[in-house]
């Protein structure tokens, strides 16, 4: 015997949805935006699928009158509709007050440190439930990992991805130098000779480096610095320099924070400014949950101003 699931679309159960509430052809036809015609044949074949003429003429000619079968199944029938509703509108509608949902994005320790502290807060006053994780990408494999859902973003600059992926400049940074307050050589401007000839902290995220993109340039002028201490990570940076006479050149975006503590002054060469973007793959563009999650980001970038 044929499943007479096959036969029943949304139109259908919408149809009848309108007849059992107006109880009348011509309303219900306006109800749905569609033809009186139109609706006459849908009865039709609802009457054929249920072997039950669902509605008759009323007695006083006016309108028409469910049958005791269709007014059986006319509760489950608007809970059957209210739940394709939902499934319809699931892609389309984000609730963050509500959501659980799990994001992760994608970042080595520099974007990542300079972007949690303001999204963080961010995301959980708006959407308490939902969790973040903050993952170290294999750059070599990002455009698959955000094709497959793996990560939701990609938080780095335009040289560590393929092309094809959509992206969004989040901020555009500068770097300073960072000292201790009541560094022993005060809080006037660095003159070269001073920056080479003090003790530096370097962050090597692959670790155990003692050089980077500062002794480059430095290089490029004949000049070099005395690198003492490396660490590998941001976290760890500014609770050297409260406590040592060490100066550490890194991100304004993210040193600024502790500038309570630290005295933030211009280093005495030139040092390019460099880019930080989201990226994500085309197949998100339209999720509702990925787009108020991009929403938060660049929101979170404008914070300090630098986007």
């Amino acid at each position: 015997m044929r499943d007479r699931v096959h036969d029943i679309d949304g139109g259908l159960l919408l149809a009848l949805d309108a007849l059992l509430k107006e109880q009348n052809v011509t309303h219900a036809a306006a109800r749905l935006g569609i033809s009186q015609p139109a609706l006459s044949a849908r009865l039709t074949r609802l009457r054929q699928l249920f072997d039950d003429p669902l509605l008759i003429p009323a007695a006083s000619g006016r309108g028409m009158v469910p049958t005791p079968h269709a007014t059986a199944i006319q509760p489950e029938l608007a809970r059957i509709i209210e739940q394709l509703r939902d499934f319809a509108n699931l892609a389309q509608v984000f609730a963050p007050a509500t959501s659980t949902r799990v994001f992760r994005i994608a970042a080595t320790d520099n974007p990542a440190a300079l972007l949690a502290p303001d999204l963080v807060p961010l995301l959980k006053a708006k959407a308490p439930h939902l969790r973040l994780a903050f993952v170290v990408p294999n750059k070599g494999q990002v455009a698959a990992d955000l094709a497959e859902g793996n990560v939701d973003i990609f938080i780095g600059a335009a040289g560590d991805v393929p092309d094809g992926l959509i992206s969004r400049t989040l901020f555009d940074e500068e770097f300073v130098t960072a000292q201790r307050r009541q560094h022993p050589r005060g809080n006037r401007p660095f003159t070269l000779d001073e920056f080479c000839a003090l003790d530096h902290l370097l962050i090597s995220t692959s670790g155990g480096s003692f050089t980077g993109m500062i002794d480059q340039a430095l290089a490029a002028l004949g000049r070099e610095r005395r690198v003492s201490v490396s660490v590998q990570n941001y976290a760890l940076a500014p609770l050297v320099l409260m406590n040592s006479d060490c100066i550490c050149t890194l991100p304004r975006r993210f040193l600024q924070r502790f500038n309570t503590t630290l005295d933030l002054l211009d280093p005495p060469l030139e040092l390019p400014r460099f880019q930080m973007s989201a990226f994500w793959h085309q197949r998100m563009s339209s999720d509702a949950a990925h787009t108020w999650l991009r929403e938060q980001i660049f929101a979170a970038a404008r914070i300090q101003g630098r986007s």
